[in-house]
């Protein structure tokens, strides 16, 4: 193929007037990035402007519709990932391709076209040979579904290295990790780029973009809008070129207002299907008109801690949880061991946004009216379904969390995972809750809708309902809560005051456990 000899030296990917539609969408129009060797690339934008699409067309998950796509000066085609692997290309999605039954040894040669007997000894060399290189620690002989949500990206990662990429993507790596796995992540990319590889990566985290990135992309609605070196710009500046307009970065935090107790737990054990602990005696109480968030390392008990006030885990034997409405102890319902249709029945008005947005929360094939429905579809007095309430509702979540999509009609699995959450977070809030618990409700969202989702928590504040927040960036906990229950290994290692509490603090109660708090 003849280079072209505009490209400079050092561009590893010129992409040039890249257009991908999906029916009547423009998810990319007009595109030109340029990816270089030695660099690590931030690339911005809100949800639904077209970050992870362009990147699938570099990965080999689509094609473009039109435009010019060249690799080391050379204009290539690449239509499915052999292709992209070949130009050595390598994507690690948000959400990991890994077979759980396999080992890592046998995930990493998953799909290559080996011609001979898979030497699997061979295979545990050059992994080890990679891992010392970069600083990796991966054991080939361990099945995945033993692996911690970190190890599992680890592995990603080392496999797209195994498979010689050059140029790596990484879309939204931190967002299940800690801070202590972010850290050791980031020492990996560092050591990566050193070794001159391009490192391109999808986040909505901006205190991470200032510490890792050398330059910043930035698309707005699908159009590229400009680029700019790390050391040249600064959050604001970034928000506001994602957005087109001045965002202010404040967290309200108003007072709680005459606080009563909502939600009593007491002596709270939950164990897995194995028969491991995996909540012991947790106890605390969260009042009406405060937001009370909930701290710990991944794994640490959080999802089951709001799964089994929902009603979705069986109880030890002791566990209690009261439920006041509205803080009324005349009215208080005792939720322990009610399914969570028993719940619903006793008019509890409980709202509860789970970790896994579509396993969970949402049905994908559905469209945004129907799996409104599904919170209400038993109301009223008639056997038919109303459907006229949940379109408005949806007409209404759109409007106001500026969802992208083609249509009310659109299955939600065809929508941006942003966009997915912010579908789920609308339907909860609107059912006017009494207590409302969300597990990572920002999750995977850009800075102007989780900003927006800060709002609405707070509205809901106000309201007089209790809110119970599971979140993973310690910086919004400390700016957002009232309170903060920190877990650690399923118990609860101290409660603090969000006004006072140092993030250092938090960070040694989430990895020590000390017995005179529980």
């Amino acid at each position: 193929m003849r280079k072209e000899p505009y490209l400079e030296q050092n561009v590893a990917i010129r992409m040039v007037d890249i257009t991908k539609r999906f029916a009547d969408v423009v998810a990319n129009n007009k595109i030109n990035l340029e990816i270089r060797f030695g660099e690590i690339l931030a690339l911005l934008g809100e949800n639904g402007s077209g970050k992870t699409t362009l990147m699938n067309m570099l990965s080999g998950i689509y094609m473009q519709d039109s435009g010019a796509i060249y690799v080391k000066g050379e204009r290539i085609t690449i239509k499915d990932p052999h292709d992209a692997y070949s130009l050595h290309i390598g994507m690690i999605h948000q959400h990991f391709k890994l077979v759980e039954v396999l080992t890592a040894a046998e995930n990493i040669i998953l799909g290559l076209n080996e011609t001979r007997l898979i030497d699997l000894k061979n295979v545990r060399e050059q992994v080890k040979k990679i891992c010392d290189r970069y600083g990796f620690v991966v054991d080939p002989d361990k099945k995945v579904y033993d692996m911690s949500v970190s190890e599992k990206q680890t592995l990603e990662i080392v496999k797209v290295l195994y498979r010689g990429a050059d140029i790596l993507i990484l879309d939204e790596p931190t967002a299940v990790l800690t801070p202590q796995e972010t850290d050791k992540l980031f020492v990996v990319m560092r050591n990566m780029k050193a070794d001159g590889k391009s490192i391109v990566i999808i986040t909505h985290k901006l205190h991470e973009v200032m510490e890792i990135s050398d330059r910043v992309a930035v698309l707005r609605k699908g159009e590229y809008i400009g680029d700019v070196l790390t050391s040249q710009t600064d959050p604001q500046k970034l928000t506001d070129m994602m957005v087109g307009r001045s965002v202010t970065l404040n967290i309200d935090r108003p007072e709680p207002v005459n606080p009563k107790e909502s939600l009593v737990v007491k002596n709270l054990g939950v164990k897995d299907i194995n028969g491991v602990k995996k909540l012991e005696n947790v106890s605390f109480t969260a009042y009406t008109g405060e937001i009370l968030g909930i701290a710990g390392i991944s794994g640490c008990g959080q999802k089951e801690l709001l799964e089994a006030i929902a009603g979705l885990h069986k109880l030890e034997p002791g566990s209690s949880i009261m439920f006041y409405p509205r803080g009324n102890k005349e009215e208080g319902e005792d939720l322990a061991g009610q399914s969570p249709i028993d719940i619903k029945h006793k008019g509890v008005h409980l709202a509860f946004v789970p970790e896994d947005r579509l396993g969970m929360g949402l049905v994908g094939n559905m469209n945004i009216p129907d799996n409104i429905m599904l919170k209400c579809y038993d109301q009223g007095k008639s056997p038919f379904t109303n459907k006229k309430k949940p379109r408005q509702q949806a007409i209404e979540i759109i409007h106001d969390l500026e969802i992208v999509t083609p249509g009310l009609r659109t299955p939600i699995r065809r929508l941006s995972g942003g966009n997915v959450q912010k579908i789920l977070v609308g339907r909860e809030i609107s059912s006017d809750p009494y207590l409302l618990m969300t597990a990572y409700a920002v999750r995977g969202l850009d800075i102007n809708t989780s900003y927006t989702i800060y709002r609405l928590l707070n509205e809901q504040k106000k309201k007089g309902t209790a809110v119970i927040y599971v979140g993973e960036d310690l910086d919004v906990l400390l700016e957002l809560c009232d309170r903060i229950l920190v877990l650690c290994s399923g118990r609860v290692s101290g409660i603090v005051d969000g006004r006072t509490a140092k993030k250092e603090e938090v960070g040694l109660l989430m990895t020590h456990f000390k017995e005179e708090t529980a």
